[in-house]
């Protein structure tokens, strides 16, 4: 079905396609108009909407039937005959006629409706004025009513304002005593021991332990705080007085109870070397620091606690070995026999008590012992370390007697001087190590210092009868042999070991300075005797062999000077590797090179003997200048031609270069040196007669031809060449060069020794 609109669409194209008289007909106008209105505004379609509701077909059967004025009874008969809900006068009704009544009644039927309203609000409005009026009467009484109530609560609180006035002074009162309680109890609690507190510090039932220690740090935190308190006054008020009297004696009675728990542990304690401490006894010795008059009376009796089981365990490792520490020890004293071994057992074990000791103290009392090298000196930080050193000089006090007794008799035993030495030094040791850890004045230390000193006695004793004995010793006469006897050999050895074993020790001893005195004292007894042994021995085998030998025969395999040479050049040797014998080095050298020059001026003699120039040079250094040389008979022209001729023949000789009778020293060097210092004497003895020679107040014929038959010739630059010097040397009769070369082999020869 189409739309009004479309409708009119549609005529208005047929009219404007085919226009016919029709279109000039009012109604067709009028239907035009009609068909060609919009209905877009908002309230005609409102309107059109309202009468639309109001002239439904209900609502025209009822403008109908009061346009008709039907009676009541005929609209219900009306209304029974409706069919389908439609009312019988409706049925077949002209389309259009219901918009014609619309238009004719519009106005009666507004008001109608408009009436029917109003007399329904009128009545609904009716029974709500009747409710208002009923409750106007309620609210009025009920005014009536608040209005005598309040007149009575008026009264009434009139009435109580004084006792709600009393009540609130007494609310005060009450909320300021309780203020006040609150802090008295605070006062009572921060300031007062509670009975469980005072019960321990004072009760002997309650034990030693963190209780009682909880109750001492309490009392004296409320004594810390109570002078807080009492500095901002003008005086000490009375209840801070009081409760410094209170914690005072609870305290005192506190501490009291501690040194007696202290004492008491500590003569319980065993015979063990070391023990540990309980926590609760090293908490119990630091809270008695503060008081050191009770500490040193507990202190005092562990000193005697810890000295008797110390002796007993000590006696117990001399005799039993049970108490060392070790599973199946043998007892101390089995290494009787062995000097150095039992005395050394005897230290260690004291040394080990007195460590183990000593922990067991730091422990105690708690003393951090810190990064300290063993034997290192211990400088007292405070009393504590005071307390340390004579608490373990006490303990160890007993050991002094037994340890004193046993050392010095096998000190005294000892008859090697080696033996003697090292002992005394094991003792020096461990007298330094004492001293530094327990105190120079410590019984103890005191005791190894006498035993050491008595020690050093035994050694040098022992050293001077071994200089004696060697003094005594003769020579075989019949023995040609050059190098040291064996009883020098032995001596020597003794020396070197000596020596060794101070260097070795002197390393690590920080007193090495204090030993310069004994170690120098040492080498007087131990080396004099040495050189006066081989001195006077050789004399005396010398003086000997003369008088037993026939004269064609008494320097045959035996020569004195390279015997005490070689004796002294070992000694020397021995003496070498070590800085502390360079004063006795010294004193050596001094007669080795006197020896040295003795040796060099009998070699001479020798030399100049061998090559024949003996007689000729000794005339030549003894005739006067003006003399004539040709005319002395040792330097005649035959004399000197023979003399000449032997020294050319020795020249060609190894004797020349090498010398057997040095070829006996043992020191290298010492053969260089002498054949070469003999060497330039001689060379210069032969330039000296050269000259003499060649002088024409010699008055010899022909001088040139008689120095020139034979090598080398007159020449002192030859003799040189032969020799192998490069130049003539000093007064000393070796060069620069020559020293530097005995140096070298002088050291060479020392470091064979030293390894040997």
């Amino acid at each position: 079905m189409q739309s009004p609109a479309a409708v009119a669409d549609i005529i208005r194209r047929s009219q404007t396609a085919s226009p016919s008289p029709l279109a000039r007909n009012p109604v067709s106008l009028r239907l035009y108009k009609v068909l060609g209105a919009t209905f877009d505004d908002e309230a005609t379609r409102e309107a059109l909407s309202t009468l639309s509701d109001l002239y439904s077909p209900s609502e025209s059967t009822l403008v109908a039937k009061k346009e008709d004025d039907v009676s009541h009874d005929e609209a219900d008969e009306a209304d029974r005959e409706k069919v389908n809900g439609v009312p019988s006068f409706l049925r077949g009704a002209l389309p259009g006629d219901t918009a014609a009544k619309a238009r004719k009644h519009l106005r009666r039927d507004i008001e109608s409706k408009l009436e029917e309203g109003s007399l329904r609000f009128l009545a609904a409005f009716g029974a709500v004025d009747q409710k208002l009026d009923a409750l106007q009467a309620h609210i009025t009484a009920m005014r009536a009513r608040c209005e005598e109530a309040q007149t009575q609560l008026q009264s009434t609180d009139e009435a109580c304002k004084s006792l709600l006035d009393r009540a609130g002074t007494l609310r005060d009162e009450q909320q300021e005593v309780k203020t006040r309680q609150s802090i008295v109890d605070l006062f009572l609690a921060r300031f007062t021991l509670s009975d469980d507190e005072a019960n321990a510090l004072s009760s002997s039932n309650v034990p030693v332990g963190p209780t009682f220690f909880a109750a001492m740090d309490r009392a004296q935190a409320i004594r810390d705080d109570c002078r807080v308190l009492m500095i901002g006054e003008d005086s000490p008020s009375k209840a801070g007085l009081d409760i410094m009297a209170v914690t005072a004696a609870h305290l005192e009675k506190a501490y009291d109870k501690l040194v007696r728990w202290c004492s008491s542990e500590f003569r319980g304690m065993g015979r063990d070397a070391s023990l540990e401490v309980p926590n609760e006894l090293s908490e119990a010795a630091r809270r008695l620091r503060s008081r050191p008059e009770l500490l040193a009376e507990a202190l005092t009796v562990l000193a005697q606690t810890r000295q008797a089981a110390t002796l007993s365990s000590f006696m117990g490792a001399l005799t039993t070995g049970s108490a060392t520490g070790r599973a199946g020890a043998r007892p101390i004293e089995l290494h009787a026999h062995d000097a150095l071994r039992y005395i050394g057992d005897m230290l260690a074990w004291v040394h080990q008590a007195i460590a183990a000791e000593r922990e067991f103290l730091e422990a105690l009392l708690g003393i951090d012992a810190g990064a300290r090298m063993p034997g290192a000196v211990r400088a007292p930080a405070h009393a504590a370390d005071e307390w340390l050193g004579e608490l373990m000089d006490a303990a160890v006090a007993g050991l002094c007697g037994p340890l004193r007794a046993r050392v010095l008799q096998t000190v005294r035993a000892q008859e090697s001087a080696l033996s003697a030495y090292k002992v005394a030094r094991l003792l020096q040791f461990y007298a330094l190590t004492m001293a530094r850890t327990l105190g120079a004045r410590a019984l103890l230390a005191t005791t190894l210092g006498e035993t050491t000193a008595a020690s050093y006695a035994v050694f040098f004793d022992a050293i001077a009868a071994q200089g004696r004995a060697l003094l005594r010793v003769s020579l075989d006469t019949a023995d040609a042999s050059l190098t040291p006897p064996q009883a020098f050999l032995a001596h020597t050895q003794d020396l070197r070991a000596i020596l060794a074993l101070h260097t070795a020790e002197a390393d690590d001893d920080a007193a090495a300075e204090n030993e310069g005195a004994t170690i120098e004292r040492a080498l007087d007894a131990l080396v004099d005797p040495a050189v006066q042994m081989c001195v006077h021995a050789a004399e005396e085998k010398d003086a000997a062999r003369r008088r037993n030998l026939p004269a064609s025969t008494t320097t045959t395999g035996w020569d004195r000077p390279v015997f005490v040479l070689n004796c002294l050049t070992y000694l020397a040797d021995t003496l070498a590797p070590h800085a502390c014998a360079a004063r006795k080095r010294a004193a050596l050298h001094v007669q080795v090179e006197a020896r040295v020059r003795e040796l060099i001026n009998e070699h001479y003699e020798n030399v100049l003997r061998d090559s024949g120039l003996h007689d000729a040079v000794h005339a030549c250094e003894h005739a006067s200048p003006d003399e004539p040389l040709s005319l002395v008979p040792a330097c005649a022209p035959a004399a000197l031609r023979g003399a000449l001729s032997a020294f050319a023949h020795w020249l060609a000789s190894l004797d020349a270069v090498h010398a057997p009778r040095l070829a006996a020293l043992t020191a290298p060097f010492l053969h260089a040196r002498v054949h070469r210092a003999v060497q330039r004497r001689l060379g210069r003895a032969y330039a000296a007669l050269c000259a003499r020679v060649r002088d024409p107040r010699a008055r010899y014929e022909a001088a040139a031809t008689l120095l020139g038959a034979e090598r080398p010739f007159g020449s002192a630059a030859a003799l040189w060449q032969i020799f192998g010097i490069n130049e003539e040397g000093g007064e000393d009769d070796y060069d620069e060069e020559d020293e530097d070369d005995d140096d070298e082999a002088s050291d060479s020869a020392e470091s064979s020794a030293t390894h040997g």
